[in-house]
């Protein structure tokens, strides 16, 4: 763990229970001609589009899956037109993404392919990106306080980034209440890659003071949490897991990831299956595998405190516990990665991308192609 690090956050997060009613407000004080990126149904937002009293709502946009590249080409062509001056993304990960792009690339006079990894030329972002606010809906990605936004390339068969610190909102506003009665398998997915995304800062080998400081809370909290959801619906345990997903997103924002969205990333590529499904599928195989290759001594000892986390929430010894969380997992709506889509040739080919990921750079030790196989297939 390193005692020296700076600290990636938005200019301002808002959270708790009640607190969208804030929403005319915050949004007037940034802008008056509003681009809303919302999910499939917005319907369930009605209430929250009443509360914007003071701004015209010029555009929207419905997400309803990982935003594509020529989705996203579209309305930014089209958002040029508009004289837009704030986007406002509430939903899922996907969502916010794709409200991260527009809020970028409105202004700019670039493609959006030249600032993107792997297929473009990653290049920073060209001009100042309009004023954005974000409101999750769900509780899994953290995606209101990262700095990155996921774009599907279905071409290339690839799930790559663009990544630019201009990405953080100017307002994070996290109200648990949104995501109150959420369907019970998006539950599950979205917890459980809240849950990732605090274990894999915390054991990465990037982790510090500051992130340590959240997801130490967060691990058992939030597994606490979304066991309780899977059993019925609690406020007590939404407000928690939305905690812990804020959690998540700015400890990966500042200590990395590791070898679960190392594969998650290219194998939602290939599969097109939900992301935090294919997380939360891998999470007790990959955290098996980091335990029995790593050699550091206190990377080796915060693994087991995390497993400790997952035998004390589900009562269970440390030796049985990543087993009986993998059965809880398929239990509770889960089966494995072939349940989601994902194929042998899948297994194959994303084998060969993952171990050059960017989220494998932070993992706490480098593990090898046969290694990363192998969690697949013993989560498949």
């Amino acid at each position: 763990m390193s005692s020296v690090f700076s600290v990636l956050t938005p200019t301002e997060i808002v959270f708790g229970r009640g607190q969208i009613a804030q929403l005319n407000d915050r949004a007037t004080k940034l802008g008056t001609r509003v681009l809303i990126v919302h999910g499939r149904d917005p319907s369930r937002l009605s209430g929250v589009f009443a509360l914007l009293k003071t701004v015209d709502i010029v555009q929207t946009l419905s997400i309803e899956k990982e935003p594509d590249l020529d989705t996203l080409v579209a309305a930014i062509d089209k958002g040029k037109l508009l004289a837009i001056d704030l986007v406002l993304g509430i939903g899922g990960g996907s969502v916010m993404d794709s409200a991260k792009v527009l809020a970028a690339m409105l202004p700019s006079q670039t493609d959006l392919i030249s600032h993107l990894e792997v297929v473009g030329s990653g290049l920073p972002l060209s001009a100042k990106r309009l004023p954005l606010i974000l409101i999750p809906t769900t509780s899994g990605t953290g995606a209101e306080v990262t700095r990155n936004a996921v774009i599907d390339i279905p071409e290339a068969q690839r799930k790559v980034s663009l990544r630019d610190n201009q990405l953080l909102p100017d307002l994070a506003l996290v109200d648990p209440a949104l995501t109150d009665n959420c369907p019970r398998l998006v539950s599950l997915y979205s917890g459980l890659d809240a849950i990732t995304q605090v274990i894999e800062p915390y054991i990465s080998s990037r982790s510090n003071l500051f992130t340590d400081m959240l997801c130490v809370e967060a691990i058992p909290k939030g597994l606490q949490a979304l066991k309780q959801l899977m059993i019925m619906e609690s406020n007590e345990a939404r407000d928690a897991l939305s905690q812990v997903s804020l959690f998540g997103g700015i400890a990966l924002a500042n200590s990395g990831l590791g070898v679960i969205h190392g594969i998650a990333g290219p194998l939602g590529g290939l599969c097109g299956a939900p992301h935090g499904a294919i997380c939360g599928a891998l999470l007790p195989a990959g955290i098996a595998a980091n335990r029995d290759n790593v050699i550091d001594a206190e990377q080796k000892a915060r693994i087991n405190r995390v497993i400790g986390w997952v035998a004390e929430v589900f009562e269970t010894s440390n030796d049985q516990a990543l087993q009986t969380f993998h059965q809880w997992i398929i239990h509770n709506g889960l089966p494995g990665l072939a349940s989601i889509g994902v194929t042998e040739e899948h297994i194959v080919s994303t084998s060969k991308t993952a171990a050059s990921s960017s989220s494998m750079k932070a993992n706490p030790v480098a593990l090898s192609t046969e290694t990363i196989e192998n969690i697949m297939r013993q989560s498949f």
